[in-house]
This record gives structure tokens, C-alpha cells and sequence, in this order.
């Protein structure tokens, strides 16, 4: 009987020292595990239903998805022009010289959700080289009153550029201030064209060549450059040589012009640049705005090239841009270009091995809803490796 008391009471006491160690034991783990999960939701008064907690959203990862060779942007409209915004990849098919090929990498932008960073750039040209003197004083008008819309505030950054007999003035960096840049504007000044005068007649090969050049060198420089860009060109454009306008016209000839097409192609592409073409009135003759429709076809060899390949409109058609105009409210067409630039997907794709260097692929990107109008490159120059 003794035995068993004091056997009891010892373990009594063994369970009671077990209980306490496990307590400090589990007051120790339940302590550090209260700093790695938050606390149970709080019991409302009387023993109701426990009350929920508002916890912030997980953060998601960003997926790092390799892209294509060939990257696009590509703007989808409405039948009213409007910007179709929701799509998902598997809406978009893209057909190189016809056949099929695999989206590589998609992203959606739109302006009131997902804006694109960098921000789109719009590079504003005022072509002084081919306005007619009396359209200088619109067009100076015209453009000091799109930077003072909105109290100067603009939607999205603007860099001017003003192309003159002289060359090119560059403004170093864009801006959202309107009012900042109209001290540029106001430096225009009417005037005859010097390279009429010193070249003879209408410089028809100067002016082209002037404006093919530096139309090469902002696609080169913005090549370097991250991000999209919409370039503006303010003006008729430039002469569209043909062969008669040309006399003689070589084989070396062809070959020059070919290479010129295949570089600005892939420089602009390489870029993210689209191209515009603003017009002010330029009187009843129509004949110089329809005739770029000649110049649309695929050039595949350096036989099927012209320097009509390299004229304005043509480029804003196969960058995926829009031809506005001629008309003397700018203001509204430098408007309706903007409406491009933050709505727009980014797709790419590989394209097969190149059988010859500078291969032209023909491009077309069709999206599976009714009505729609997709705009984006038309075409690209596929290259051996290596070059």
C-alpha cells in the first residue's frame, strides 16, 4: 500500500514536470510560428462567427517568356476605328508567305489599365524641305495649337524635329510639356526653298534623297533606343522618283536602292516605329496622293526595286500607320495618330531558315473576331545567320 502511494505521487509529480516542459515547449513553437503565419480570425463578442481579415493579394511572379526573332506591335480596330482591347493569344494567327507560325511571346497594352514602359514616344517631323510657302505659316499655327491643348498638358511624350535645307534640328529630349516646346515652333519662319534655287527646277532627286537619308538615320538612332515610338512626319512628303524622272538607270542603280529598302525595313521594324504621314492642303490636284498605291508591292530583288519604294506613304503602310490628310486642320490628324500609341499587343515569332540573304517574307496577322482591322508590318527581310 505504501508502495502504491508513493509510487503514485510519484508519477503524479513525473506527469505534472512532462506537462509543464511540454508547455514551455509548445509556448516556444507557438510563439515562432505566430510570427510566420497571422493570426486566427478574431471571434466577435458572445461567441459569434469569427470575423474575416482583409489580407493584402499575393504577389505574383512575372514570367520571363523568351521572345521570337521577329517581334511586332500590333493595333486591332473596330469598324468605328475604335481600339479593341481584351484579347487573348490564342485570338491572333500569323501567316508567314501563308503558312502558319507559333506566338512566341504576347503582351497587351491598353491606356487605361497596362501602359507600356517606356512610355511611347511620339517623334513630330515638320518637313520644311517640302512645304510650299504658303503652308508654312498653317502648319506652324496648326502645331502650336496641338502643344496647347489641354493647357499644354500632352498625353504622351513628343519630340520635335524640324527638317530644313540646312539639315536636321534635333530637340535632345521629349516631353509632356506642350508650352516647353512651343520656343521651337516659334522658331520656324517662312521661306524659299535654297535647294530649289541652288539645284535648278524642283530638286526633285535632291529633296528625295535629303529626306530617304534622314528618315534611315532616326530609324538607326532609335534602334538603340527602348520602347515604341510613333514618328509623325508633318508635310506632303518627298518626291516619288520613277525611271523617266531618273533617265538612265543602272543595274548599280537598282542594286543601291534595294539596299536601301532592306535596311530602312529592318531598321524600323528593329526600332518599334511606326510611321504617319500628316498632310496640310495642297490644292485640288490629287494625282500625288493616290500615286504611292504604285509603290505598295513586295520588292523581293534588287530588279524590282524604285525609289518610289522609299516614299512616305508607302513606309506608313507598311509599318502598320495611317496616311491623314491633306487637309489644314493638323491638330486633328496629329490627334488621330496618337490614338495609336498605347493600345497595342506585342507578339513575336521565330521565322524559318533564310534560303538567301535579305529573303523577303510577306506578313499578315489575322485576328479572330468579326470586323476587325489589324495594322502592323507588312512584311520583313529575313537574313542568313550571321548577318
Amino acid at each position: 500500500m505504501g508502495w502504491v502511494n508513493i509510487g503514485r505521487c510519484r508519477l503524479a509529480w513525473w506527469i505534472g514536470f512532462a506537462i509543464a516542459l511540454l508547455g514551455m515547449a509548445s509556448g516556444n513553437s507557438l510563439s515562432a510560428l505566430a510570427q510566420v503565419h497571422p493570426a486566427a480570425p478574431a471571434q466577435q463578442p458572445g461567441g459569434g462567427d469569427p470575423v474575416l481579415t482583409q489580407r493584402p493579394p499575393p504577389k505574383l511572379k512575372t514570367l520571363l517568356i523568351p521572345e521570337g526573332r521577329i517581334k511586332l506591335d500590333v493595333m486591332v480596330n473596330d469598324a468605328a476605328g475604335k481600339a479593341v482591347v481584351g484579347l487573348e493569344p490564342w485570338d491572333f494567327k500569323i501567316l508567314d508567305n501563308g503558312q502558319p507560325r507559333k506566338v512566341m511571346s504576347f503582351r497587351a497594352f491598353n491606356d487605361a489599365e497596362v501602359k507600356p514602359d517606356p512610355p511611347v514616344e511620339v517623334i513630330l517631323v515638320i518637313d520644311m524641305v517640302n512645304l510650299a510657302f504658303q503652308q508654312v505659316a498653317v502648319t506652324r499655327q496648326e502645331i502650336s495649337q496641338f502643344l496647347e491643348q489641354d493647357g499644354g498638358h500632352l498625353k504622351v511624350p513628343v519630340r520635335l524635329l524640324l527638317l530644313t535645307d540646312a539639315g536636321m534640328r534635333v530637340q535632345p529630349r521629349s516631353s509632356i510639356d506642350g508650352n516647353a516646346l512651343l520656343s521651337v515652333v516659334k522658331q520656324i519662319k517662312g521661306g524659299v526653298r535654297t535647294i530649289d534655287s541652288a539645284m535648278g527646277g524642283e530638286a526633285l532627286l535632291e529633296r528625295f534623297q535629303r529626306c530617304s537619308r534622314q528618315v534611315t538615320a532616326i530609324a538607326e538612332n532609335e534602334a538603340r533606343v527602348p520602347g515604341r515610338k510613333l514618328l509623325i512626319w508633318v508635310g506632303p512628303g518627298w518626291p516619288m522618283l520613277n525611271r523617266p524622272e531618273l533617265g538612265y538607270y543602272s543595274a548599280r542603280d537598282q542594286q543601291s536602292y534595294f539596299d536601301g529598302i532592306v535596311e530602312l525595313s529592318n531598321r524600323l521594324r528593329e526600332a518599334r516605329m511606326v510611321v504617319y504621314s500628316v498632310a496640310p492642303y495642297i490644292g485640288a490636284d490629287t494625282t500625288f496622293n493616290i500615286r504611292y498605291q504604285d509603290y505598295l508591292k513586295p520588292v523581293k530583288s534588287a530588279r524590282e526595286s524604285d525609289p518610289g519604294d522609299l516614299s512616305l506613304k508607302v513606309l506608313a503602310t507598311q509599318t502598320g500607320g495611317k496616311i491623314l490628310g491633306p487637309d489644314n486642320d493638323i491638330v486633328s490628324q496629329i490627334n488621330k495618330c496618337i490614338v495609336d500609341a498605347n493600345d497595342f499587343y506585342r507578339i513575336s515569332f521565330d521565322p524559318p531558315a533564310a534560303e538567301h540573304a535579305d529573303e523577303y517574307h510577306d506578313l499578315k496577322v489575322v485576328v479572330a473576331k468579326p470586323g476587325v482591322t489589324v495594322r502592323t508590318n507588312t512584311g520583313y527581310y529575313n537574313e542568313l545567320p550571321g548577318h
